[in-house]
């Protein structure tokens, strides 16, 4: 099996996971990254409150998002760009559930895909100090990203596993998953509460 995945990141507005305000995707085939994408996301109503912790963290202010398709808007583009593939993202609780909170918050369901955890597999390839994603992106040779801008982090994320896979010399997210030791998960589509 080819080392096929696709990157994910989001940034959000606020503490809410239903207030994704950002995307990164970095598609990969075969160990080799071939296509890339990030937009600005709407927060929902409701979670759309920029608090400033975030936006001093990412750079994202609620004008930027003014003009921005809101969730159910963009996530047949997201789907279409992720196809079939496992997601992998740093943190893999976290990205997965904004795709889960805000799907339901919007009403629609979520895809289905796998997915596998970046940080986890740091864990299991590296030695470091710290695990969080820049020290983990230097240790794979990835350095100097604007870290917390999405597309950025999507991309080092991306670099972190195709490094990993040339450490544990397997040449698929499954097999690497298993050389490390690591979980693949399965994003399980939001209910999906019926509108009164």
């Amino acid at each position: 099996m080819p080392l096929n995945f696709t990157a994910i990141d989001f940034e959000t507005a606020n503490s809410y996971r239903e207030s994704a305000c950002s995307v990164g995707l970095v598609k990969v085939r075969d160990g080799v990254v071939v296509d890339e994408t990030s937009w600005f996301i709407k927060p929902q109503d409701g979670f759309d409150e920029f608090l400033p912790w975030n936006t001093k963290i990412h750079g994202i202010y609620s004008e930027d998002v003014q003009d921005a398709r809101g969730w159910e808007e963009q996530l047949d583009e997201l789907v279409d760009f992720v196809g079939d593939d496992h997601f992998v993202a740093h943190n893999a609780a976290f990205d997965m559930a904004v795709i889960r909170a805000a799907s339901a918050a919007a009403r629609v369901e979520c895809p289905p895909n796998a997915y596998a955890c970046s940080l986890q597999i740091a864990r299991k390839t590296y030695s470091l100090d710290s695990y969080r994603l820049p020290v983990a992106a230097m240790a794979a040779g990835f350095e100097d990203f604007r870290h917390h801008d999405a597309l950025a982090d999507a991309e080092a994320c991306a670099a972190i596993i195709i490094h990993a896979a040339e450490r544990h010399e397997v040449n698929s997210i499954e097999t690497l998953a298993g050389a490390a030791g690591v979980k693949i998960s399965q994003l399980r589509p939001a209910l999906v509460a019926p509108v009164s």
